[in-house]
């Protein structure tokens, strides 16, 4: 297939082009292709005299950084692929400024081949400087800006051209100080445009969240006195994307599929019955193939699945929505590695209608500005979020199990759910308890946090899931304890969490409920009569700390114990009768080894900090607790 790329008939290599891109959908292909010189097989085709033969090259080139990853595009750009790219898009973007003949609209076909050709190449502009700091530094120096620019503003006319474009804007506007530069009036003029457009269709809702997105990325390019106004135009946009109810949409798009192929059937004549079952067969192939890239290849779904294609829009609109506010609570200094920690113990729910009655004063202790707050509240972000933290509604997944095309939209809604939960989290994080409403929507907030947790028929054990709901808890418990705050889960619920969680691979989940415990812990050694329960939560992070094979694990479980068994008559009590300082006094010289033989080989500079002050703490506890024993004795 590779040699017909040089055939001279162009109809030759428009299907070797075509053939290949086929096949580059599924990654067990590519190694082999990446071997024989794909890309600068193809590369030059991007400028081939046909406008057939650069539509399809660009295809297959696209499918080939979306399915090969990090490692491919790299090699792409080593290749020097961002040469023919950035010519390609110049010249497309001459073809619809300047009506170019060489790529005139094909008249017999009806086709914008200009537009087609920049979809391809614009989504592969987007992979590879997702990838790769080479292709961000090329779009930087060549002006790429104002090209696709270009192309955003044909976005009342090609949504799929403007998506692409947003998509590949919010990628390289990121931490890319050189390009704010190039952020002039102008350009803030073009993004308002589509920020203000009114269009309500889920393609229109997903570009107005992604510029949005965009707009966020490049707020410091904006006069100081119009900030606060466009980050209320951008919550305000993300605002209307979450008010939309997923589920339903899912379920009506879905009837208005089957409605659609009926008529066609009806119209097809007494062979037309085997055609649904055939066009379902063949989404779910299409499905299938595309699902095994990286990205959310929108555009790649046939006409046939006009309708998926909507429903896939609106998903992946909220979950950029949810992803882009947790940036904006998030320490703007914040690193990615501190962003990843923030967004894997996340959460908390539950704003109810009176958390927006009154203007709270959100004094953040972290980043959170006064505008982003008052934007937060007045386009009622929080309300929205927890919407989204509940399970997809039975009918909804029913629809999608029932229909092989349609299943991959189970793992979207449930992704929506995850990152509502790490977005109410970081509001959590970043608020008082007066800015959330007062202590009646907190306790509102820790009983859906328990219905979501233990109103399923069976414990849900999906690892992100866990991670999520987990984070949400253990900052929830925080806020609640250091308020003095009841809260609605029984020592049991929590237990049996905690049971679940710790069994979890994931570090994250294990260390949430160790915390969570030590939390929880610490509260009821204040109440009389839970010495059982203290207990209880004593054996379980004496286990953990003794067992666990993550050192950060044993010490977020040590520093738990200390916590727990802190202060109070039922902690003294119940640390006397699980024989703490024995178990702890025993453990000490094996935490020690532990840290001197894994220690430096496997932990970063600020985990091996935090855990030489827990042995320094375990030194200090162990002595306290002699301290009591000593004058219990004396007592006695």
């Amino acid at each position: 297939v590779l040699e017909k790329l040089q055939h001279p008939n162009a109809d030759m290599r428009e299907f070797a082009c075509a053939n290949i891109s086929k096949m580059l959908q599924q990654q067990q292909t590519i190694p082999a292709f990446v071997q024989r010189d794909v890309v600068r097989r193809l590369g030059p085709l991007l400028l081939d005299p046909s406008v057939v033969v650069r539509e399809t090259a660009a295809g297959a080139l696209r499918n080939l950084s979306a399915c090969g990853g990090f490692e491919v595009c790299n090699d792409m750009v080593t290749k020097d692929i961002m040469t023919p790219l950035v010519a390609l898009l110049k010249e497309c973007r001459a073809g619809l400024v300047g009506n170019n003949s060489s790529l005139k609209e094909d008249k017999q076909t009806e086709k914008n081949h200009t537009e087609d050709i920049a979809i391809e190449a614009v989504n592969l502009l987007w992979n590879v400087c997702e990838c790769n700091s080479t292709a961000v530094s090329i779009f930087n120096k060549e002006g790429c800006l104002d090209v696709v620019l270009q192309y955003l503003k044909k976005f009342h006319t090609n949504v799929d051209l403007a998506i692409a474009v947003a998509s590949c804007l919010q990628t390289v506007t990121e931490d890319n100080p050189d390009l704010l530069s190039s952020f002039d009036a102008p350009v803030h003029q073009v993004l308002e445009m589509v920020m203000l457009s009114s269009e309500k269709d889920m393609d229109h809702i997903l570009l107005r969240t992604l510029v949005a997105g965009v707009a966020w990325n490049i707020k410091s390019t904006m006069p100081s006195g119009s900030q606060a106004g466009t980050i209320n135009a951008i919550l305000k946009i993300f605002s209307d994307c979450l008010a939309v109810d997923a589920g339903e949409v899912v379920v009506q798009m879905k009837e208005a599929e089957t409605e659609r192929l009926k008529t066609s059937v009806e119209g097809n004549g007494v062979n037309g019955g085997s055609s649904i079952h055939v066009d379902e067969d063949s989404m779910e192939e299409e499905t299938g193939q595309i699902t095994q890239g990286e990205k959310d290849l929108l555009d790649l779904l046939p006409r046939s699945q006009q309708e998926l294609k909507q429903a896939s829009a609106l998903l992946l609109a909220q979950q950029t929505a949810l992803e882009i506010i947790v940036n904006m609570c998030c320490n703007e200094d914040a690193s990615d590695e501190e962003w990843e920690e923030l967004s894997s113990s996340d959460e908390s729910d539950a704003f109810l209608d009176n958390s927006y009655e009154e203007e709270g004063k959100l004094l953040s202790p972290l980043c959170l500005s006064a505008e982003i707050h008052t934007a937060l509240v007045n386009q009622l972000i929080p309300k929205k979020i927890l919407e989204k933290t509940v399970f997809p509604s039975g009918v909804t997944l029913d629809v999608c199990m029932q229909h092989p095309s349609w299943k991959p939209l189970i793992k979207k809604l449930n992704m929506i759910q995850y990152r509502a939960l790490t977005c109410l989290h970081s509001i959590l994080l970043v608020s008082d308890v007066d800015s959330l409403g007062g202590s009646s929507v907190l306790q509102s907030l820790s009983q859906h946090l328990s219905q979501l947790i233990f109103s399923q028929p069976e414990f849900p054990k999906e690892v992100e899931f866990l991670e999520a709901v987990t984070s949400a808890l253990r900052a929830l418990l925080q806020m609640l304890a250091s308020n003095n705050i009841p809260q609605s889960m029984t020592p049991e619920q929590l237990m049996s969490l905690c049971d679940t969680g710790i069994q979890s691979t994931n570090i994250s989940v294990r260390i949430n409920v160790v915390s969570i415990l030590g939390i929880a812990g610490s509260v009821l050694a204040k109440v009389e009569g839970t010495t059982e329960t203290l207990k209880n939560i004593g054996k379980f992070l004496l286990n953990v700390a003794t067992r666990d094979p993550s050192l950060v694990v044993v010490g977020e479980a040590l520093d738990a114990l200390f916590d727990v068994f802190a202060d109070g008559k039922e902690a003294e009590r119940a640390a006397e009768e699980i024989k703490l300082l024995y178990a702890l006094k025993e453990f000490q010289p094996v935490f020690k080894s532990r840290m001197r033989k894994e220690g430096r080989g496997q932990y970063n500079t600020e985990q091996l900090c935090v855990l030489d002050n827990v042995k320094l703490n375990l030194r200090r506890f162990i002595a306290y607790q002699e301290a009591l024993h000593r004058k219990k004795k004396v007592l006695e």
